[in-house]
């Protein structure tokens, strides 16, 4: 039996998907999926998951998730600091063959989105 009494209910920040970074993360491998979940549902609560790092370039509050599975490297990119939401700007898999930097064309399309959720969040 559960003690209803003692369970604490925290509210979760809306999660808002920018362009196709839900259907990104769909196409991950499930055991990808499930971490990256997990992480994203962490940042809702108001915590900061253990492998998130702050993605520099962009605006404040811009983290990254950086989920490594067999020789491939997957990523999602989320803001923080954009009203009481999270905006996940982009979700992609690392193709790049140039060691860790990411691609100039994924950071123009995070860049892009952020300020596109800095837009909407000013919306009425």
């Amino acid at each position: 039996m559960v003690d209803r009494e003692n369970i604490l209910e925290v509210p979760l920040r809306p999660l808002v998907w920018m362009g196709d970074s839900r259907k990104n993360i769909r196409e991950f491998p499930s055991e990808v999926r499930a971490s990256v979940g997990y992480a994203l549902q962490l940042v809702q609560v108001g915590e900061t998951p253990t492998d998130a790092k702050l993605f520099k370039g962009v605006g404040s509050g811009v983290y990254e998730i950086v989920k490594r599975y067999d020789t491939d490297t997957y990523r999602a990119v989320y803001a923080v600091k954009i009203g009481k939401k999270v905006y996940v700007l982009h979700a992609f898999q690392k193709k790049s063959k140039q060691g860790i930097k990411t691609p100039q064309t994924d950071i123009n399309l995070i860049k892009q989105r952020y300020k596109d959720a800095l837009a909407r969040e000013e919306q009425p």
